[in-house]
């Protein structure tokens, strides 16, 4: 099956790399400014964001020890996009409010772009909802709303796993919109229900 540009879905050149996304410097530059501009403004504009290191620890923008549980080590969006310490950016789900997290693991093929047909079924029944890739590049993290204040890990047979996370945790971001999935947060009990019962 060939490979299509992720900014202008144009096909991507044979001999590409594995992990090539885009069809040319014009793309990669629309679709980096595009990623940009892609997270949902109910996380934005939240004060609860953290830096990651290579390791997924949490840290502040200055590079030290941050913590999901203490917001005297969060900051915004701006101060975490602005920094350089450690390799990426993460949000802090809190009990402030009712943003959550569907965490999907190893469902998502990163040559192809096909999901695995458990984690469509999970996607379909999340509706439209900002969704993002995993840092690991095989898994997505699926973002809404619903009331979680226990967060829950859910084997599944084939030893993978869904989590589901509202609070104190924080969630690795890659600004990596999953498809055409949309800047907002989407009710989520519905699907949450679902794979909790």
């Amino acid at each position: 099956m060939a490979r299509t540009c992720e900014q202008c879905g144009g096909p991507l050149a044979l001999m590409a790399r594995a992990h090539t996304v885009t069809c040319s410097p014009r793309c990669r530059k629309a679709r980096s400014r595009a990623r940009k501009t892609t997270l949902p403004a109910e996380l934005t504009t939240r004060d609860r964001w953290v830096r990651r290191a290579a390791d997924k620890r949490p840290l502040t923008v200055a590079g030290k020890a941050a913590s999901s549980t203490d917001p005297r080590t969060w900051s915004t969006h701006k101060d975490a996009a602005a920094s350089t310490a450690g390799v990426g950016m993460g949000f802090v789900l809190s009990d402030e409010d009712d943003v959550v997290c569907i965490d999907l693991d190893h469902c998502l093929n990163p040559l192809t772009g096909r999901l695995a047909p458990w984690a469509a079924a999970i996607l379909r029944d999340a509706g439209t909802t900002y969704v993002e890739v995993s840092p690991s590049g095989d898994g997505l993290h699926i973002w809404g709303r619903a009331d979680v204040r226990q967060g829950r890990r859910i084997r599944r047979p084939d030893g993978t796993a869904v989590e589901i996370y509202g609070t104190g945790r924080y969630i690795t971001m890659t600004g990596r919109r999953h498809g055409s999935c949309p800047s907002i947060l989407a009710d989520l009990s519905a699907v949450i229900s679902k794979l909790t019962a």
